[in-house]
């Protein structure tokens, strides 16, 4: 279906960006042409946060009850174009519809949290001294920008706008230029929520932009979520320039499943984090460390991602680049003596030949030393890796320079708490193998898979987007 042009939203209004170097749009179901995507210039960046800036004035000296009213009636409005948006989602990411509603059912949360903000946010006092009063405030940094990933058109950008701006911050996103449809409803629905101009802008583009909003002076923080070597860069690049910056970057999330497993649970719970999304999320299941005698549930996994069909319930793949990519990975493992149980390799859909898709993919006697146990492949491919015992898996899991999740899969509390204990990622699973908290509890991961400090969500986010400001207070007497 296709979609008119998207521009960049600035102070309020859609610029075309005429005269701009424009992208196609690609849709990863047909690989037909959605729209174009101009590549911005530092000049219209510069007119953005210019913008941005002028509306901080009057955002920021508003109530945070004030702002929150704004946000909870944007929040209504998503809830209300839930169905257009999951299309878009479905239409420029490659998700199935189910996934993009419940990747819209995620933003709503997280914007239902930043309604809550005025709560949490109300500021200490105490007296000090007799006489002497100590007050914290929090006051918001200025113009902030996010730099989001296409794996996640509408959630992600959602895990910073409603928080930052809530907070009285001006907003810039930046969103990926494979995914911008999904963004440029957002900037919609907020404006139609009654957010004044200026408060949130958009700029597109490629990598230029990403490296002008590192740069630019006029921009306080930075927020990124994407692959890791890209994430360690924008932080680095950013916090050069004297900002505040996140960067929350790739994984390879380990799965220990212990012979006293539930096997249906664990079987269909794996299947769903190694395929959900095409494998195309930070906290999917990578590898599935098998500890002992679990042969009966890999043959069960492997039936169940028999069951998993591209075009009905797997979704594309953003790219035929991504795709060939997966391909070359499954590949290389089999070449290296990996077993292929089950081969997503060659998976199409009747009526979208030209769509890029992998299927369900589950590889077996892989060796923590392949490259596959080692590099994120970002794909529905799950690879079985061998332990003796838990010690020997905990020791796997921990070699990885990641940090995003870990899960395990046991009856055994005992066995359980001990996992969570000794693991080295920062959210962890128990017969849950996609352990994303609930807000308030933040989302955030370990190691080479973040770059700063805190959460991007929840609590901590609050402490990333805001500054405090201590008035310590003595009145004389009569």
């Amino acid at each position: 279906m296709a979609q008119l042009p998207v521009g960049n939203l600035i102070n309020g209004q859609w610029d075309p960006g005429e005269g701009l170097e424009r992208l196609d749009v690609m849709s990863p179901l047909d690989g037909s042409v959605l729209s174009t995507v101009p590549l911005s210039t530092a000049a219209e960046l510069d007119r953005a946060v210019e913008a941005a800036a002028a509306a901080f004035v009057d955002w920021s000296a508003r109530t945070i009850r004030d702002r929150s009213q704004v946000v909870y009636r944007y929040r209504d409005l998503l809830e209300r174009h839930t169905d257009e948006l999951a299309e878009l989602v479905h239409l420029e990411n490659g998700k199935t519809l189910a996934e993009g509603r419940a990747e819209v059912a995620k933003a709503i949360e997280v914007t239902e949290f930043a309604c809550s903000l005025p709560q949490m946010v109300a500021g200490e006092v105490l007296e000090v001294s007799p006489g002497v009063e100590c007050r914290v405030d929090r006051c918001p940094l200025g113009v902030v920008a996010s730099i989001t990933p296409f794996n996640f058109p509408c959630m992600v950008p959602h895990w910073t706008i409603p928080i930052a701006i809530t907070l009285g911050n001006s907003f810039i996103l930046k969103p990926s230029e494979q995914v911008p449809l999904t963004a440029r409803l957002t900037g919609d629905l907020l404006a139609r929520a009654g957010l004044p101009d200026g408060v949130f802008g958009m700029v597109n583009g490629d990598r230029g932009i990403v490296e002008a909003i590192c740069d630019h002076p006029g921009i306080a923080a930075v927020s990124f979520v994407g692959s890791t070597p890209v994430a360690r860069s924008v932080y680095a690049r950013a916090a050069a320039s004297g900002k505040r910056a996140l960067g929350m970057g790739g994984a390879k999330n380990h799965l220990v499943v212990l012979p006293d497993a539930d096997v249906e649970l664990t079987a269909e719970n794996v299947t769903e984090s190694a395929t959900g999304c095409a494998g195309q999320r930070c906290m999917a299941a990578a590898s599935l460390v098998a500890v002992g005698d679990v042969d009966h549930i890999v043959q069960r996994v492997c039936e169940k991602a028999g069951e998993v069909v591209v075009g009905q319930n797997l979704g594309a793949v953003i790219s035929a680049e991504a795709r060939d990519r997966i391909v070359g990975c499954i590949d290389e493992a089999e070449a290296a003596g990996a077993r292929v149980l089950v081969d997503g390799r060659g998976a199409t859909v009747d009526g979208c030949e030209g769509g890029y898709y992998v299927g369900a993919t589950v590889l077996d006697d892989v060796t923590p030393e392949m490259a596959i146990a080692q590099q994120e492949v970002f794909g529905p491919v799950l690879a079985v890796i061998r332990a003796s015992d838990m010690d020997e898996a905990l020791d796997i899991e921990r070699r990885s320079p990641f940090g995003n999740a870990a899960a395990i899969y046991t009856r055994d509390g005992g066995t359980a708490r001990e996992f969570a204990s000794r693991a080295t990622s920062g959210m962890i699973g128990v017969n849950i193998g996609v352990p994303v908290p609930r807000e308030p509890f933040g989302f955030g991961g370990w190691n080479d898979s973040r770059f700063g400090v805190g959460n991007i969500t929840g609590e901590e986010s609050v402490a990333f987007w805001t500054q405090s400001r201590k008035v310590t207070s003595r009145w004389p007497g009569e």
